[in-house]
């Protein structure tokens, strides 16, 4: 029996993609899989992972005809997983030799849902390492505990797919698929919906991933209309939240960093090409109608006065046709 499986999307990462995969080759054992995902690369990737998959213990490859985007890769890899746990990579990050094998001895050993680790962050030669804004280690915990209080980064806010391991009876139950589709943030409303419902989970101070940050090719560092996909993402956080049984507890957290994330992308506007950044000021101020006013009032005066004022001024900026998300 496949004891984890491990899903790895690639697109257009020729650069990065043997560091990744010598990492993954030096965390095999018999009993793990490595699902790699390449969705529709165009560069070099493709003739990588195809030696890739000769040469690397327990690797599957996968291709897609069309590029879906990372939220669709990763839920093609977890289709395609026959492990007891899964956990992810994306394809320009690496790992520490016998990272893995840790982590399944801590999921093991705590019997939880889920687990959530720490993990490096690499821009250009600095290293900084990140922590799980969860206070106990090694303690299983209700994961609903975990996403208050609203004016503090909680568990819901470090959401990185790959900082962690899953159980495969979250698969079983409907939470661990991404939405497909997203093009960024979306590992968003997924962590939601795990703390939401997932019933046990427990932090763990296991270093082993090493994140790549600033990556020319990143989403991230690309500013066009895929950028703009958060508002889809925090839309259906804020949605499904306000279905919950604790909608009154939960809503303000979701709204107020809904907020946050638009006064971030806002913070940076120059970034985006002109007509996208047209856009993400009218989606924006549309995102902010759409939120419950009451709720939204109520975070905009919990936050310093000049996010508070940029957003409020851009609540009632005039809604032209076809600005919803």
């Amino acid at each position: 029996m496949v004891k984890l499986s491990v899903i790895v999307p690639f697109y257009n990462v020729q650069q990065y993609a043997p560091d990744t995969l010598r990492s993954l080759k030096a965390n095999a054992r018999e009993d793990f899989e490595f699902i790699l995902v390449d969705d529709c690369s165009r560069d070099g990737t493709p003739e990588i992972l195809a030696r890739a998959e000769r040469e690397l213990p327990g690797a599957v490859l996968v291709r897609h005809e069309q590029n879906g985007g990372l939220a669709t890769a990763r839920n093609t890899g977890i289709d395609r997983a026959r492990g007891e746990y899964l956990t992810f990579l994306d394809g320009d990050d690496w790992l520490a030799p016998g990272y893995f094998a840790r982590l399944v001895t801590a999921m093991e050993d705590l019997g939880c849902d889920f687990i959530r680790t720490d993990h490096v962050q690499c821009t250009a030669r600095s290293r900084t390492v990140n922590r799980v804004p969860v206070g106990r280690r090694n303690v299983v915990m209700d994961p609903r505990e975990a996403i208050l209080p609203a004016d503090r980064s909680t568990s819901v806010d470090y959401a990185f797919a790959w900082a962690g391991v899953y159980h495969r009876r979250l698969v079983d139950k409907g939470l661990l698929h991404f939405t497909d589709g997203l093009r960024t943030a979306e590992d968003r409303p997924w962590i939601w919906k795990l703390h939401r419902e997932a019933e046990s989970f427990a932090a763990v101070s296991l270093l082993g991933v090493f994140y790549r940050r600033g990556v020319a090719s990143s989403l991230t560092q690309i500013g066009d209309v895929r950028q703009l996909d958060f508002i889809r993402a925090f839309d259906q956080v804020v949605a499904e939240t306000a279905q919950d049984r604790d909608a009154e507890q939960l809503l303000p957290k979701a709204v107020r960093t809904y907020c946050a994330i638009i006064s971030h992308h806002l913070g940076s506007i120059e970034r985006f090409e002109p007509a996208v950044a047209k856009k993400l000021k009218s989606m924006s101020a549309a995102a902010l109608r759409r939120m419950p006013q009451d709720v939204l009032d109520e975070a905009l005066d919990s936050m310093d006065l000049t996010r508070a004022t940029k957003l409020r001024r851009l609540r009632r900026r005039p809604a032209p046709a076809g600005a919803a998300a």
